[in-house]
């Protein structure tokens, strides 16, 4: 047997000890554990209180139950209702002598807009400015959806003007569909 001597280390089987928390870390574990608890107690107290009261109040800091802007709150009813591209395509047709030219827009004004088809319905004032939109309308396509978004509008429908009321009369012809047939 060999005796250890003063500076040598204990055998790695023996045991080692810890050293035991001093009173200073005994109280501040206390301390801890005490403040959770009060905390805790102190949360359940205010549930219990704003139950009673008929649920959440205001109070000093924001929420979201708090008054906002009217812009403000536009905008996150579009956002929660995904109103987003009917919302963007009522601003074009608002915009529409800007994105089409003040040319075309003295002639052609946009109608409707048919979210699920992705369609934009646009009346011209007469069959030759129909047929010139129609040939402009791959060119607006692309420029509405850089506006909107891609996939915004996929086609632009171009309506011919109204015709006249249809008139029944002695003069009319068979299969005639009045003054209106040449219209586009």
């Amino acid at each position: 047997m060999s005796a250890a001597g003063p500076g040598s280390e204990p055998p790695e089987d023996a045991p080692r000890k810890t050293p035991e928390p001093s009173g200073v870390d005994l109280a501040r574990v206390a301390l801890r554990a005490a403040k959770d608890a009060a905390r805790a107690r102190g949360e359940a107290a205010q549930q219990k209180r704003q139950a009673r009261r008929g649920g959440l109040r205001s109070g000093a800091r924001a929420d979201g139950r708090d008054p906002m802007a009217l812009g403000s709150a536009i905008n996150r009813l579009i956002t929660e209702r995904g109103w987003e591209t009917p919302a963007a395509v009522g601003g074009v047709m608002g915009r529409w002598p800007e994105i089409v030219g003040e040319d075309v827009a003295k002639h052609c004004v946009p109608e409707r807009y048919d979210e699920d088809e992705r369609v934009l319905v646009v009346r011209c004032d007469s069959t030759a400015w129909a047929t010139n939109l129609r040939l402009l309308a791959p060119t607006l396509v692309a420029r509405l959806n850089e506006d909107l978004g891609h996939g915004s509008v996929r086609v632009i429908k171009v309506q011919g003007p109204g015709g006249a009321p249809r008139r029944y009369g002695p003069l009319r012809a068979p299969g005639s569909t009045g003054p209106g047939d040449t219209y586009g």
